[in-house]
């Protein structure tokens, strides 16, 4: 009879054991499962381009390379109209607003508001590109570079043609140089890739005097 109770007692000890390991398997599984949900489903990484030496570099690092690509990209597509001012530049304001901070898209529409008041928007067009051999450098100050203020802060100079024109006639042709502040903006991946956004001038821009043969070599 001994006997008897002796083995019932270890068949309740061992499935007393063995619901103890299942609880314990799945409060680990629920943990795990709660982990991988909660993980971020992307992570953009920005890739310095040369890579014929190897690249070591923490994930949320922006290298100077990828903030002056995407300001020049981002500024010349607000300034390109190609057709007629007065459609052109509100229809970009409203398009690329993911990429400009709320205190410059405020400051690009009062801009806006102020030139058509002025009829200076009407017919004109106008577009902006880099100027051949003054993209993006490496240097810590003059064209092409980028001033690293801090982790999540940059200052891009870009100098570019600016060329206008006014029902078919030109009326501006000039070389500028833009000091575009640049801040870091994770908050909406679905509609900002880039991580970052335009927070207009960190200085008034400058006109560059350049020699004709350096503008179009």
């Amino acid at each position: 009879m001994s006997r008897l109770r002796n083995a019932l007692g270890a068949r309740d000890a061992h499935i007393t054991t063995l619901r103890g390991i299942i609880i314990v398997l799945v409060s680990l599984s629920a943990g795990l499962g709660f982990g991988w949900y909660s993980a971020p489903k992307d992570l953009t990484i920005s890739i310095p381009p040369d890579l014929r030496t190897g690249s070591t570099q923490k994930w949320w690092e922006k290298p100077p390379s990828a903030v002056y690509a995407f300001t020049t990209y981002v500024w010349q597509q607000i300034n390109r109209w190609p057709s007629n001012g007065e459609a052109d530049y509100k229809r970009n304001l409203y398009a690329y607003s993911p990429f400009l901070t709320p205190s410059c898209q405020a400051e690009l529409e009062e801009d806006y508001r102020y030139r058509k008041q002025r009829n200076e928007l009407d017919q004109r067009e106008r577009s902006v590109f880099e100027i051949p051999g003054r993209g993006f450098s490496n240097e810590q100050s003059g064209p092409g570079s980028v001033e690293v203020v801090s982790r999540d802060q940059w200052i891009v100079n870009l100098d570019l043609a600016v060329k206008e024109t006014y029902a078919g006639t030109p009326v501006r042709d000039v070389y500028m140089r833009f000091p575009i502040r640049v801040v870091r903006a994770e908050g909406d991946p679905q509609n900002n890739k880039w991580g970052m956004q335009i927070d207009c001038l960190a200085r008034p821009a400058q006109r560059l005097e350049i020699p004709q043969q350096e503008g179009e070599s």
